[in-house]
C-alpha cells in the first residue's frame, strides 16, 4: 500500500492513534481501578460480617462459661450444704460427755464420790466410793431413773461390804 498523504497529515494521524491508544489504555487502568476498588469493597463487607460473626460467637461462648461457671458454683454450694447437713446430724447424735457429766454429779449422793470415769463411745464405767450400802442403792436407783442410761451393771462384789464400799458400774447410753 503506498502511502501518498502529506507528512503533516501523517503525523496527525499518528498523533490521533497515540491519543486512541493512551485513550483505550487510560480507560481500561480506570476500569481495572474501578474494579479493584470494587473488590476490596467486597471484602471490606465480608470481613466485617465474619468479625461481627466472631464477636456474636465470643459473646455466646462467654455466657456459657459464665453459666457453666456459675453452674459449678451452685453444684459445689450444694455439696457443701449437704456436708454441712451430714456433720450437723452426725452432731446431734452426739453424745455429749459434759451431759453425762452433768447427770452423774446431779444424782451422786452427797457422801460419795467418783475415783475413776471412762467413757468409751456408748459405754460409761464408773468407779467410787460410798460410806454405806443404802446409799449406793440410792445412787443404783437413781441411775436407773434417768433416762439417758439404760443396762446399768453394778457388780455382786459392790454389795458385800456394808460400809466403805468401792464400788464399779457400768452404763450403757442412749441418744435421748
Amino acid at each position: 500500500m503506498i502511502n501518498l498523504l502529506p507528512p503533516q497529515y501523517k503525523e496527525e494521524l499518528k498523533q490521533e492513534e497515540h491519543w486512541k491508544i493512551i485513550l483505550i489504555l487510560g480507560i481500561v487502568i480506570l476500569a481495572f481501578l474501578v474494579c479493584f476498588c470494587l473488590i476490596l469493597f467486597s471484602i471490606k463487607i465480608h470481613i466485617s460480617g465474619e468479625i461481627t460473626a466472631q464477636k456474636i460467637f465470643i459473646e455466646m461462648k462467654e455466657k456459657e462459661y459464665k453459666m457453666s461457671e456459675t453452674s459449678n458454683l451452685e453444684k459445689e454450694v450444694l455439696l457443701l450444704n449437704q456436708s454441712f447437713f451430714e456433720l450437723t446430724s452426725f452432731y446431734k447424735e452426739q453424745i455429749g460427755l459434759t451431759k453425762i457429766l452433768e447427770k452423774i454429779a446431779q444424782i451422786l449422793p452427797s457422801k460419795s464420790y467418783l475415783t475413776g470415769f471412762n467413757f468409751n463411745l456408748s459405754r460409761v464405767s464408773l468407779s467410787g466410793f460410798s460410806p454405806t450400802r443404802e446409799i449406793l442403792v440410792t445412787f443404783k436407783e437413781n441411775l436407773e431413773k434417768q433416762e439417758i442410761f439404760t443396762e446399768i451393771y453394778f457388780p455382786s462384789s459392790n454389795w458385800v461390804n456394808p460400809v466403805d464400799i468401792d464400788f464399779s458400774a457400768t452404763l450403757l447410753i442412749t441418744n435421748k
